[in-house]
């Protein structure tokens, strides 16, 4: 009988996560609204969001999947049971790319218009705090240890570091060309950012705050001004980095420790996003426009699968 309370109690003190759904989240800038692809990559619903939808995250437990809106100065909230938006949180102008403070009490979002990192109290939809950035903020991470943003800003070329309990920033790094998105290694020691005109990547030193190297790729065939490296992730043992490269119409698979590129697989017009299963077998990539995603196979590192979704796909996001 005690070990049946016993297991009955952790079971109500764990946290309760919604159910798989395997459902692929697509966001169509000019299209105002997000495509829902079942797995196999039939449609499944079209959700109408406010103007002009960017930036996109589930909350931890996968029942809410907030979405930044630049047109109308908002995230909206999509309830994932329903695919219904139930609720809008107010933002500065031109909200661009968020994240959440570890306890997914905080919104970190770039407001691209004002120049601001904004920090926003979910629960009460509050502006605690706005800290100016370079022009043009838009990639936002938190360190691993979650007292620290990295926000990259596009026209300064630099990346700003933010210590979130005095709302500072307390250094600048200067980076390549017009850096865009981040990734952090889950090892909490590398930050990658994207330097989309310069055609490279930084990686940062996250202990010293200073840049250990830069990688440029070329994929066969094209110049190095059509390389336009945004879209980033990382595989969950931190052993291989995917990114996209814009105008150059590829993604590349990058071995994290040596490096060296692994492949790079053609996909659709101005790959500007990707996204991994949690499996890690596959990757989505959006085309930005070619208003398609490209399903590859992470295995053979192979294009297998193209799906037609709307007016220009910025992020994808899979409830997996």
């Amino acid at each position: 009988m005690r070990l049946i309370l016993a297991a009955a109690l952790i079971a109500l003190s764990a946290p309760v996560f919604a159910k798989e759904t395997g459902l692929i989240f697509v966001s169509l800038e000019r299209g105002n609204e997000i495509v829902v692809l079942n797995p196999d990559l039939s449609e499944h619903k079209r959700i109408e969001t406010s103007r002009r939808p960017r930036d996109m995250h589930f909350n931890a437990a996968h029942d809410l999947l907030y979405v930044a809106c630049g047109d109308d100065d908002s995230i909206d909230v999509i309830d994932v049971a329903t695919l219904e938006v139930i609720d809008s949180i107010p933002t500065g102008p031109s909200p661009e790319v968020f994240t959440f403070s570890p306890d997914e009490k905080l919104i970190y979002v770039s407001n691209e218009e004002d120049s601001t990192l904004e920090i926003i109290d979910v629960a009460s939809k509050i502006v605690t705090a706005r800290v100016p950035t370079g022009a043009e903020p838009e990639g936002v991470i938190n360190a691993i240890d979650g007292k620290t943003v990295f926000v990259t800003s596009e026209v300064a070329d630099m990346i700003h570091v933010v210590d979130i309990a005095t709302a500072r920033v307390t250094k600048n790094i200067i980076v390549g060309t017009r850096p865009r998105r981040f990734i952090v290694t889950p090892d909490g020691a590398e930050l990658w950012v994207s330097d989309e005109l310069s055609s490279e990547v930084h990686m940062i030193n996250i202990a010293t705050m200073e840049v250990k190297e830069v990688l440029r790729f070329l994929p066969p065939g094209f110049r190095p001004e059509d390389v336009t490296p945004v879209g980033m992730t990382i595989t969950k043992d931190g052993a291989m980095v995917i990114i996209s490269l814009g105008r150059a119409n590829h993604i590349v698979f990058v071995d994290t420790k040596s490096r060296k590129v692994l492949a790079y697989t053609l996909v659709g017009s101005r790959a500007w996003d990707v996204a991994l299963s949690r499996d890690e077998k596959t990757v989505y990539v959006a085309n930005g426009m070619s208003d398609d995603i490209t399903v590859v196979d992470v295995a053979s590192m192979t294009a297998v699968q193209s799906v037609q979704v709307g007016r220009t796909p910025h992020s994808i996001r899979v409830d997996d």
